[in-house]
């Protein structure tokens, strides 16, 4: 079984705010030497540090963060780009190197910054300069890769979740992040102790809020962001021997769906894993779903018939922004501290670019 025995994240802040002049690396090391101090563990026992991210220039952003964590040369440090997935997808691979034996002790999460993202550009070779692109390729068919927020509109169609279901999604997602005050969860970076970006959205600003694509509004989608998330995870071995409280991972799943409605992507595997883990949508104590698109997550609500009442308690990342890399793991790191808290079960899903889906369930 694999432990996760702490769980951090920075405060998650809009593009061009407060991280803006932080590299990745610096926003993530502070979180995790808070990490190992919560767990009383020393940098020599890390065997792994996991780090999703998809917006870096490459050079594994991993070893930079394990280095700057002050952690020692020895630990090499595993880079992981699966786009918004890939911070839930960290975790799943830090339980499968427990498991396996491979290591007692493994930091996984995810550390993003929209500010500091390099600029990207084709090149050809017939001549023609380079052309700039801000969204990567996620299929090979130019016919099936769409705009994120134009696949959102066409799930918003396809399921006839109208444009007012999607803003009393996100006004509930703003006023449940103003309610959650001194969160347990956050490390403090350059002063900031909270998430910022929460406000009090009413319907007069969602009805004034531009058009991206039909329905999808800037009040109905979420904002570019940087942040940070980690966790510890550790053997039954470790456990046992550091007497402390845990919160196991249990069950959890990658898969594909059609890229041209990514937002749905989570629903299939998601409800496998409850299947799996013997549970109802029910017995759930509390479920983080991400709100990319709040008609992204309406349709993982519904579709895997999760009550609306468990979701993402305390506000979800329309209150607060989307760090790609980093926003799975934010969501564990919610999900471990109100666990610790309530006890009983929590469950984490999450869609990507490219139509693919992580769902992953916690017990305490």
């Amino acid at each position: 079984m694999s432990n996760i025995i702490a769980a951090r994240r920075s405060p998650v802040v809009p593009r061009g705010g407060a991280f803006a002049t932080l590299e990745p690396h610096e926003i993530a090391a502070p979180v995790i030497r808070q990490l190992l101090n919560d767990a009383g563990l020393t940098p020599d026992q890390v065997g792994e540090v996991i780090v999703s991210n998809a917006l870096g220039a490459g050079g594994n952003i991993a070893r930079s963060v394990t280095l700057a964590a002050g952690l020692p040369e020895q630990v090499p440090g595993l880079s992981l780009d699966r786009q918004c997935v890939g911070g839930l997808d960290a975790l799943l691979l830090a339980k499968a190197m427990i498991q396996s034996g491979h290591h007692d002790v493994v930091i996984a999460g995810g550390v993003e910054s929209y500010s500091r993202r390099p600029l990207r550009q084709r090149t050809f070779t017939d001549g023609r300069p380079p052309e700039a692109y801000d969204q990567a390729r996620f299929t090979p068919w130019v016919d099936r890769d769409p705009d994120m927020a134009v696949a959102a509109d066409a799930l918003a169609e396809l399921l006839g979740i109208t444009r007012s279901a999607q803003d009393d999604w996100a006004m509930q997602s703003h006023a449940k992040a103003l309610a959650a005050t001194d969160l347990p969860e956050i490390v403090p970076i350059k002063g900031l102790e909270r998430d910022p970006f929460a406000r009090n959205l009413s319907p007069a600003l969602c009805r004034r809020a531009a058009s991206v694509s039909g329905n999808t509004t800037a009040a109905n989608m979420t904002v570019a962001a940087d942040a940070a998330g980690f966790v510890v995870m550790v053997s039954d071995t470790m456990a046992h021997s550091l007497q402390c409280p845990t919160v196991k991972v249990t069950h959890g799943g990658t898969a594909g769906g059609d890229p041209t409605l990514p937002g749905l992507a989570p629903v299939e595997i998601g409800t496998q894993i409850l299947l799996r883990a013997g549970l109802r949508p029910g017995q759930l104590n509390s479920a983080e779903i991400m709100e990319a698109f709040a008609v992204q997550a309406i349709a993982c609500q519904q579709g895997m018939h999760l009550p609306e009442d468990l979701v993402n308690l305390q506000g979800g990342s329309l209150a607060r922004g989307h760090p790609i890399g980093a926003s799975g793991a934010v969501l564990a790191v919610r999900l471990f501290h109100q666990l610790a808290t309530t006890g009983g079960h929590g469950f984490a899903a999450i869609a990507a670019a490219g139509g693919l889906g992580t769902a992953v369930l916690f017990s305490a």
